[in-house]
């Protein structure tokens, strides 16, 4: 599949977050805006810092109006103690059949490593930012916001 684009309308997706729990996209999309992150791997160290810098501005994201998600192939399990562990307040899907990659387009850069790319969809759906920086964690974190912030002033 395609990779997803500025433009381009988020697809629906059903996933299973950290606790089990089943997630719908359609719970949150077309109510709030949505900061959709990939990331390779829990518990290192570029991701655990990408995972704190949402953590840190979660309460800018919320005050603009966006529900932060997170999401790579690690098991639920995984997901639910990297959360306790560093007081993730936002929910973790657990791609461990790397579905929503594949739905999303997500690249794998380096071959084994799956890429690092952040989604921000407005409130209609419409995908308003992707990208994608495999070490650049700080930069997913500053450039959603920022996203988020210009979707929440236009029409």
């Amino acid at each position: 599949m395609p990779a997803l684009a500025v433009g381009h309308v988020a697809p629906p997706f059903t996933a299973v977050l950290q606790d089990g729990s089943r997630f719908d996209s359609a719970s949150v999309i077309g109510k709030k805006a949505v900061v959709l992150f990939f990331y390779p791997k829990d518990n290192t160290p570029v991701c655990t810092k990408e995972a704190c810098a949402f953590r840190d501005s979660y309460e800018a994201f919320t005050a603009a109006g966006a529900e932060v998600i997170g999401v790579s192939s690690d098991s639920a399990a995984s997901h639910q103690a990297f959360a306790a562990k560093h007081r993730l307040p936002f929910p973790i899907i657990s791609d461990h059949d790397r579905a929503l990659r594949k739905l999303f387009g997500v690249p794998n850069p380096l071959g084994m490593i799956p890429g690092r790319v952040t989604y921000v969809i407005d409130r209609q759906g419409v995908v308003r930012l992707v990208f994608s920086a495999l070490f650049a964690s700080a930069d997913h974190v500053r450039k959603a916001l920022a996203a988020v912030e210009e979707a929440a002033r236009s029409p």
